[in-house]
């Protein structure tokens, strides 16, 4: 993990590429609860034997499933230290080129596109790329924001 000491040293990373978090399973069990959390019930998420008669013959992760691991697999790749707060501000162009299919494993890759001032701090702003192991295309691209308050 790399720890930044203030927004000042994070400014000099804007335009690099921060690292890859640790491999992390999708478990049936992990699906399941975020269809119950959501009221996604689609059979290609929660339905495994209809599942495997299906285009990728097993369940799949939803996508914002996906999406919504991006703040845990983000907090393994980079911190920084001395700030007051800092919040998720939302995404932009999220993308997902390629399922993930239950029980596989994936991981975050983090590049920092910019730092931007604002009234209230710094807006981050970050391409993160979630792999699936040993697949050919990532599962999801996003630009994922945050605001950071000294």
């Amino acid at each position: 993990m790399k720890i930044f000491h203030g927004i000042e040293e994070l400014e000099k990373a804007a335009g690099t590429h921060l690292g890859w978090s640790d491999w992390h399973p999708v478990p049936q069990e992990q699906v399941d609860l975020f269809a119950e959390a959501t009221g996604d019930h689609q059979w290609i998420h929660v339905d495994l034997e209809r599942a495997k008669n299906g285009p990728f013959c097993t369940t799949i992760a939803h996508g914002y499933l996906t999406l919504s691991l991006l703040p845990r697999l983000v907090e393994e790749v980079y911190t920084v230290e001395g700030l007051r707060m800092a919040v998720n501000y939302g995404t932009d162009k999220v993308r997902f080129p390629s399922p993930v299919p239950v029980g596989s494993r994936i991981r975050a890759g983090v590049e920092l596109i910019r730092l931007a001032e604002t009234p209230a701090g710094r807006l981050s702003t970050a391409r993160v790329t979630i792999e699936r192991e040993g697949g050919d295309k990532p599962a999801c691209v996003a630009e994922a924001l945050g605001l950071l308050v000294p």
